[in-house]
């Protein structure tokens, strides 16, 4: 399993670091007629499926292009909103494609918070005393390590976004994060 994203967190739950290394690899083009047969919505200045999940198009899937050039938000690269853009018949056959679109940096502070929040609750209520809280989270399509500075806090600077990024490197090579891991 390879390394998607590394977030720093302080003690008191606000994000101080984070850096992805990732591609989003869920893409799937599809050209449709006019009706559209999926239900599209703005969600955080998204436009996402919200109904008719098929042909790998999943609920919560973003639209990142319509016929072959990026979206910026709900809006097309023209500056037209989305919704409405798909509205006109006249538009149609229209190729888009969708995928998982990547957080935001509002989302990125919230999801940091909710971790902490949900690593101090099992620290809390963890039957062992002293317990160190969450140290490993698993899905069937992730693993999320919880791992704690022996200070509380790194030094944060260019030299660890650097050894960061070439840690990651040598892993993949190396395989070091295999199946399971």
């Amino acid at each position: 399993m390879a390394i998607f994203s590394v977030y720093v967190i302080n003690k008191a739950g606000g994000l101080i670091y984070q850096y992805d290394n990732y591609v989003p690899r869920t893409e799937v083009e599809k050209t449709f007629s006019f009706p559209l047969d999926i239900v599209l919505k703005i969600h955080d200045d998204k436009v996402v499926v919200s109904f008719g999940q098929r042909d790998g198009i999943r609920v919560g899937h973003a639209v990142l292009s319509i016929n072959g050039v990026d979206v910026n938000g709900k809006n097309t690269a023209e500056g037209k909103e989305i919704l409405e853009y798909l509205k006109d018949a006249s538009n149609y056959p229209v190729s888009i494609r969708f995928g998982r679109a990547r957080l935001s940096s509002n989302e990125k502070l919230m999801l940091a918070s909710m971790f902490h929040s949900l690593f101090a609750i099992g620290s809390q209520l963890s039957p062992e005393a002293g317990s160190s809280g969450i140290e490993m989270l698993e899905t069937d399509m992730f693993k999320l390590h919880c791992f704690q500075t022996l200070t509380g806090k790194p030094n944060l600077c260019e030299l660890f976004d650097q050894n960061l990024k070439s840690a990651l490197e040598i892993a993949e090579k190396a395989g070091t994060f295999g199946p399971g891991s």
